[in-house]
């Protein structure tokens, strides 16, 4: 016997949400219906630098706290972002701290609701809500004055930039590097001291950042193993997602 839905669509909110990230900022669109065709669209401009995924988890979780103080009991929320909607509804495994923080976020807005789910939506299907997004990446935003308008200055799951100490309380590839250039610590092994000396001169710790110069491009950042995995999944799912070639994205 089929499962009844029919009371679950009863007073079902629609929420599209979308996140943007570019060179002149960042900022999140999204577009609420109530079920009797009242809308509103929002524009929130950052005050801080975000990747394209955390713009989008800002949208979801900008959109939910709205239709939360709207009093809103049943939500259906639409993102085009396969990686958000696929951690909300348990498909992925958040690996790494930052997306943990936004999934429990999230996770914690959900007790707030009667019918709760987020969809996946092409980006065609997300055309208004991405427009508004984009807005408020410009300068047009200031002018516009039909769109409520609000900003952000921190992240919603704000943290302490500890980037320095956690390098040296979890050992990794960079660890002897940062010792030596910051610290002029060498390992115990002569062979290691030789090797890690050589291969410093190719290497810059500046700012708790560790950095190294490739031979065709400008100084490269040097990422640990949760922010490499992450970079990678922002090159696929985030701005270049599928615009690139192969031999462009292995690069």
């Amino acid at each position: 016997m089929e499962e009844d839905t029919s009371e679950d669509e009863k007073g079902l909110w629609k929420l599209y949400v979308d996140g943007s990230s570019c060179i002149t900022g960042s900022g999140v669109g999204l577009v609420l219906t109530s079920p009797d065709g009242w809308t509103l669209e929002y524009d929130l401009r950052f005050g801080f630098k975000a990747t394209n995924n955390e713009a989008e988890w800002e949208a979801l979780i900008t959109g939910l706290t709205i239709a939360k103080h709207l009093e809103v009991q049943k939500i259906e929320a639409s993102s085009d972002s396969q990686l958000v909607v696929g951690l909300v509804n348990g498909e992925y495994e958040a690996r790494e701290d930052c997306i943990a923080k936004y999934l429990a976020h999230v996770q914690s807005l959900k007790s707030a609701f009667q019918v709760f789910r987020v969809l996946k939506v092409p980006r065609e299907e997300n055309t208004r809500a991405d427009q508004l997004s984009k807005l408020a990446t410009t300068e047009e935003l200031e002018k516009n004055q039909t769109v409520p308008v609000d900003y952000l200055d921190n992240p919603t799951i704000s943290e302490m930039d500890v980037m320095d100490i956690e390098l040296l309380q979890e050992p990794n590839w960079m660890t002897p590097f940062i010792s030596w250039l910051r610290d002029r610590i060498l390992p115990e092994e002569p062979e290691e001291v030789r090797r890690l000396v050589y291969r410093s001169n190719r290497y810059q710790f500046h700012e708790g950042i560790l950095y190294k110069r490739s031979f065709y491009f400008p100084w490269l950042r040097c990422l640990k193993p949760p922010e490499a995995y992450y970079a990678l999944r922002e090159v696929h799912e985030g701005v270049c997602d599928n615009h690139t070639r192969g031999k462009t994205l292995c690069r």
